[in-house]
């Protein structure tokens, strides 16, 4: 994460990633409001604000099929145009993913197709290894 951009978070910015960075899994906008109630959170706008900042920053994504949000596991994700997510159907365990090979390949399909990218998130969706049965992880 960039510490510049960190230093420059606003009160409810800097809470809304502190409740991300906090849990065990993904967030709705919904689910941090009742979490900052405490906190002075009211309203779910004051939630939106915080995470439309947070993600254009590269410290929070947003994860679409779910509907909700992360905070950022890697350094330096300001930089990557690039997100890729394994997401468990299961446990709803989320992972971010790091390949590099993988968002050459969305590069080159870009550059093809002469179509400008400004990001790209990819869900997987399936099962964790965790959820899956012993025979299955051997097979």
């Amino acid at each position: 994460m960039n510490d510049h951009v960190h230093a420059e978070l606003t009160r409810n910015q800097a809470l809304v990633h502190k409740a991300l960075a906090a849990s065990a899994g993904p967030l709705s906008a919904y689910a941090i409001l009742d979490r900052l109630r405490d906190d002075g959170f009211r309203a779910p706008l004051q939630v939106y604000r915080a995470l439309d900042k947070l993600v254009e920053y590269g410290m929070v994504h947003r994860l679409e099929s779910l509907n909700a949000f992360v905070a950022c596991r890697h350094p330096d994700c300001e930089s990557h145009e690039t997100a890729a997510f394994a997401i468990c159907d299961k446990c709803g365990q989320v992972a971010e993913l790091e390949d590099n090979a993988l968002i050459e390949q969305v590069s080159i399909l870009a550059r093809r197709t002469h179509f400008a990218v400004k990001k790209t998130t990819i869900e997987l969706r399936g099962v964790c290894a965790g959820c899956q049965s012993p025979s299955a992880v051997s097979a």
